[in-house]
């Protein structure tokens, strides 16, 4: 039971965040209304696609350190469920900016950035599937990963804050922690992220065993 702790408290945040999530009041914000409910989904999926980067960054270095192939592994996982945050995040936020600005995509700067972070991480899978030789697709993509991370870090978080956003927190827009984000908001909301990182980190924990055991079946 003890090893399955936080896969029960990831069933519970999330049950909680969507059930919370969809039935609860929220503010009555003009523009919003009740498309800030978006709150709890778009927003904890970039957390979620972050935190799992890092995670796969970390374990690239870990691999170029020690050597072991299984790092390798744990950074190739990590990255594909960062990935698929990502556009969960990306079509997310698309239904909320049709509902708030009028259109599914814009110019803003934060979106075209975040594009562009998802191509650099589909590269990373497009040269890992061009390399044969297991150890130098290991060693070339840990050294790729541990360039593509900062760089995304810029496109998403950095670079929008320096020019005109439609974004908020962004462009000198207020967060939304500048609105009226009531303490039963709070709740759902860092609920859905805390939930939606591990249930990432659980799905790729999967996808690790597997690949784990097509190693050893491989192997003998």
């Amino acid at each position: 039971m003890k090893n399955y702790w936080w896969k029960i408290l990831c069933v519970l945040l999330l049950f909680y965040s969507f059930s919370a999530g969809f039935l609860t009041p929220v503010p009555r914000l003009p523009i919003l209304n009740e498309t800030i409910r978006n709150l709890y989904f778009h927003v904890p999926m970039w957390f979620g696609m972050t935190f799992l980067l890092i995670l796969s960054f970390s374990y690239s270095i870990a691999y170029l350190a020690k050597g072991k192939i299984g790092h390798d592994i744990i950074a190739l996982e990590m990255a594909n469920m960062g990935l698929v945050y990502g556009i969960l995040g990306i079509l997310t936020g698309m239904l909320w900016a049709k509902n708030t600005w009028g259109t599914y995509w814009t110019t803003d700067p934060k979106l075209n950035a975040a594009a562009v972070g998802m191509l650099i991480y589909l590269a990373y899978f497009v040269l890992r599937s061009s390399i044969q030789d297991d150890q130098q697709r290991a060693r070339i993509s840990a050294v790729f990963n541990i360039f593509a991370f900062p760089t995304f870090l810029a496109l998403v978080y950095i670079m929008p804050r320096l020019t005109d956003s439609l974004h908020p927190g962004n462009g000198g827009n207020p967060g939304f922690n500048a609105y009226d984000r009531d303490k039963q908001m709070n709740l759902i909301f860092y609920s859905a992220n805390f939930g939606f990182i591990l249930l990432g980190i659980w799905i790729a924990s999967i996808r690790i065993r597997l690949k784990n055991i097509e190693l050893t079946l491989e192997d003998n």
